[in-house]
């Protein structure tokens, strides 16, 4: 994923895979307006604020752990997308992790299938809009959080891995107010690889 600016600007993500993708989990509408609408209006603010301030070319996580007010609202949500997005595919490489991070859950939390009942449930219990996230510390230990509105956790100082969006523009078009209904399908197209791959990444 690239998070540097280009010429100062950031850039709307392109989505790997066409719109109508993911459907029925996450609808071709859905991907309309979350990605198309929503999130390039987190872009168009952010790179409205940023010129002339200390955070001008800085990279985006860069921008999402010093910034305040609006433009941490809009870099935090422009990052979070970009995570969102892109741990998704039709047909996923991997449907369940393996390796150090499997060995890493099952440490941290008993198994995957814990794992996935508690993440679920902490994104259910999340009151209003906001993100639950598996992220790790230095130490490479695990854990679930829940971010409001546009919070993600490099602002605690761990390292995000992966993420499901719970604002309801993320899944009211495909299953209303079944939040917990949606979690869990997303499971079925999480590309377990890439989630390997931000981890493999954060112990080097």
């Amino acid at each position: 994923m690239i998070t540097n600016p280009n010429n100062g600007k950031f850039e709307l993500l392109t989505l790997p895979y066409a719109e109508d993708a993911l459907a029925p989990v996450i609808s071709a509408e859905t991907i309309r307006f979350h990605h198309g609408k929503h999130l390039q209006a987190y872009v168009n603010n952010l790179n409205a604020a940023l010129p002339g301030t200390p955070l001008e070319n800085l990279p985006l996580e860069e921008v999402v752990v010093k910034a305040e007010g609006g433009m941490r609202n809009n870099a935090g949500q422009t990052l979070n997308h970009n995570l969102y997005f892109l741990q998704f595919a039709p047909k996923p490489a991997k449907s369940a992790p393996s390796g150090l991070l499997a060995a890493a859950i099952d440490r941290d939390f008993g198994s995957v299938n814990n794992f996935m009942t508690e993440f679920v449930q902490k994104g259910v219990s999340l009151f209003g809009s906001g993100w639950v996230w598996l992220a790790d510390d230095d130490q490479g230990k695990l854990q679930i959080t829940q971010e409001t509105n546009a919070g993600n956790p490099l602002q605690r100082g761990l390292h995000p891995l992966l993420t499901f969006d719970v604002w309801e523009h993320a899944y009211y078009l495909d299953y209303q107010n079944r939040r917990a209904d949606h979690l869990k399908d997303l499971f079925t197209i999480l590309d377990w690889t890439v989630i390997e791959n931000r981890y493999a990444e954060v112990l080097k």
